[in-house]
């Protein structure tokens, strides 16, 4: 019987941080070395990081890369690690993950099968490796010739296989080949970022894939905000033969979270065995199997491999509150800015905004302790005011329009956040505008004719003493402005849009009221205590308060309601149905109870005229985090013309049409 101690590590790296990477990575292999862990899988691309962009088309990237290998393989003495990397073979890049057994680099694995889609853009780089494709490669920075491909490692006896994240995404697995070759253990370096619902499907192909190949299948993805906008869950875990192991936290602050366990092979042999369509194919050597003279011992009887406490899955609120907290306390750091300011208007947006900086500092403070928190964030002179008073400032910017109510509500939950708090009335300054542009139009401004910019140069004249106090204080300026927002245009360019990050700009209206009633009444599990202040902006109906007070009024008097909208943008958008299909499936949808056939038709016209022709801000938002498969973000994601026809045709047509023609 063989039983051995494997590992899986989740890596925050930083793209082209050559030693800081590298520091990360030594820590994570000191880590496994601790837990007596024999084989440690590491995250995909994790010596360069995977958000270089075309710098991985850059030569000296892949030379730098194969430095590092060797400056770490010192450090994998005693041990069986990797690590990925891109590398440069035949006049291609390739995304590979190379193997390194007692301090000695054995062989590459390349991936086949390159993600293109949603923020993916690995074909832009990369070039996909053939299945069942073996070559050698010398490679002069290691001065040596080394295998390249579909490789099978034989380690001691053990056989390691490799699925690179896509790998496993795709329904023909390099695994199933694997499997027939004989693996014991298949290692799955990953970069896979953060997405609702997406955890779910990564336990589904770990656990299938060790039971479907009857053989040990470790795990292992990045963590944090590596680059800006994707953000990564760190999650790792370890199965065998369709059982977990182990599984380790997720959206942890730390740079290096470790899960390991014992895996008893001749267990995965016997049940690899039973399996009539994998029957094993060891009769030759030329099948891509590398072999390596290494003594693999047998792990301590003791060691335990039930699978540890972890954080419940499952809820959306959970997981939006850690993970965006993870990826403003990454941004913060990695962008050494001295902390965040919003312009709290009292409403739903800037409050949820506000409320997730909160969260940073507490969920940092649970996983780091005060002090491990401020010592990752060096570079900002503390003092002995709440962490939150000196990482946060509010500020509330009145206008002739605005009511006591949203004052009322932006002071109440910045001082229940233990925010800086400041007022400021910036009417004259509007009213300075207004004069001066009448003088040139020789004419009254009036809400009759001039409704649209009498509203914008609200907006906008708020932002530049926001911009002045974040600059003076070396800081970021949040943009609160959500993707229900950005999908219609109803945002004020320059105005409640300036910011140099957008946190929630990836996240719908109904699902940021909602998030905010869940943090009232219920917070964060399991030490997060809810927030009941923010009952001020729950019972308010959204309103931008820049109307006179006697029009009363609404976001959704202005567009329609929060909840259609979303259904109209995900039919829209991220279904790519056109405007008589949406209104067809709209007819049908729990959303719509209780509206006119030409209600839902107006609404439908209304988004698809505001989409069109609002492209334009949605390419000047700020950098924004992607959550979910809806984002609008049209440099990584949803691309549309800036100029279109404004489906014209089928706006035309759809007007004509009869409840009774559908």
């Amino acid at each position: 019987m063989k039983r051995i101690v494997v590992a899986a590590a989740a890596l925050n790296q930083i793209p082209l941080d050559w030693e800081g990477n590298a520091e990360r990575i030594r820590l994570a292999i000191a880590k496994a070395r601790s837990q007596q862990a024999q084989i440690l899988c590491l995250p995909e691309l994790a010596i360069t990081g995977y958000g270089c962009e075309d710098h991985f088309l850059a030569p000296e990237v892949g030379e730098q890369s194969l430095l590092s290998l060797k400056a770490l393989a010192e450090d994998t003495k005693g041990m069986v690690v990797a690590i990925g990397l891109p590398l440069w073979h035949d006049r291609s890049v390739f995304n590979a993950v190379a193997l390194l057994v007692d301090g000695e680099v054995s062989g590459f694995v390349a991936k086949q099968n390159l993600a293109g889609d949603g923020l993916h853009y690995e074909t832009r780089w990369f070039k996909p490796w053939s299945a069942g494709a073996i070559e050698h490669t010398f490679l002069e920075p290691l001065g040596a010739s080394y295998p390249v491909g579909d490789l099978v490692f034989e380690v001691g006896g053990v056989r390691l296989g490799f699925e690179i994240c896509e790998d496993a995404w795709v329904a023909e697995r390099p695994g199933v080949r694997l499997a027939r070759r004989g693996v014991d253990l298949i290692l799955n370096p990953s970069a896979s970022h953060f997405a609702f619902g997406k955890q779910e499907i990564r336990e589904r192909f770990v656990l299938e894939g060790s039971r479907a190949f009857a053989c040990g299948y470790i795990y292992a993805n990045l963590l944090g905000n590596e680059a800006g906008r994707a953000i990564y869950d760190g999650s790792t875990s370890i199965a065998v033969c369709g059982d977990y192991l182990a599984e380790g936290d997720r959206f942890s602050f730390q740079d290096v979270e470790l899960t390991a366990a014992a895996i008893d092979i001749q267990l995965a042999r016997l049940q690899q065995a039973k399996q009539v369509s994998f029957r094993p194919d060891l009769s030759g050597e030329d099948d891509g199997v590398v072999k390596i003279d290494y003594a693999l011992t047998a792990a301590p009887l003791s060691y335990k491999t039930e699978k540890p406490g972890t954080y419940e899955e499952g809820c959306r609120f959970e997981e939006f509150s850690r993970v965006i907290a993870l990826a403003l306390f990454d941004y913060l750091r990695k962008s050494y800015s001295g902390g965040f300011v919003v312009s709290l208007s009292g409403g739903a947006d800037s409050a949820a905004v506000a409320v997730l900086v909160r969260l940073m500092v507490d969920l940092g403070c649970e996983c780091l302790g005060v002090e491990g928190f401020k010592k990752k964030l060096s570079h900002i002179s503390w003092d002995e005011r709440p962490l939150t008073n000196q990482l946060l400032d509010c500020v509330y910017q009145a206008t002739t329009n605005s009511s006591e109510t949203t004052r009322h509500a932006a002071e109440t939950v910045a001082h229940a956040l233990q925010a800086g708090y400041q007022e400021w009335n910036v009417d004259a300054l509007v009213k300075g505008y207004q004069s001066m542009v009448e003088q040139t139009f020789g004419r009254t401004l009036d809400w009759q004719q001039d409704d649209i910019p009498l509203q914008n140069i609200q907006a906008r004249t708020r932002a530049p003493g926001v911009w002045l106090l974040t600059n003076l204080r070396n800081a970021l300026l949040l943009s609160t402005s959500n993707r229900s927002e950005a999908a219609v245009g109803y945002a004020t360019m320059d105005g409640d849009t300036c910011g140099g990050l957008s946190p929630v700009s990836g996240i719908d209206k109904a699902f940021l009221r909602n998030w905010l009633v869940w943090m009232e009444k219920e917070g964060v599990w399991p030490d997060i205590k809810p927030i009941p202040q923010l009952s001020v902006i729950n019972e308010q109906a959204p309103t931008a308060e820049l109307r006179p007070q006697e029009d009363k009024q609404t976001d959704e008097s202005d567009l329609m309601p929060y909840p259609v909208l979303e259904a109209i943008e995900k039919l829209a958008i991220r279904d790519k149905k056109l405007p008589r299909e949406v209104l067809a499936y709209l007819q049908h949808a729990p959303e719509s109870e209780g509206a006119t056939f030409d209600t839902l038709k107006g609404w439908v016209i209304r988004f698809f005229q505001l989409w069109s022709r609002n492209q334009w801000k949605r390419e000047r938002y700020a950098p924004g985090f992607h959550v979910d498969d809806k984002n609008l973000d049209p440099k990584t994601w949803c691309r549309f013309p800036i100029l279109s026809s404004g489906f014209r045709q089928e706006l035309e047509e759809l007007k004509a049409l009869s409840e009774s023609d559908l």
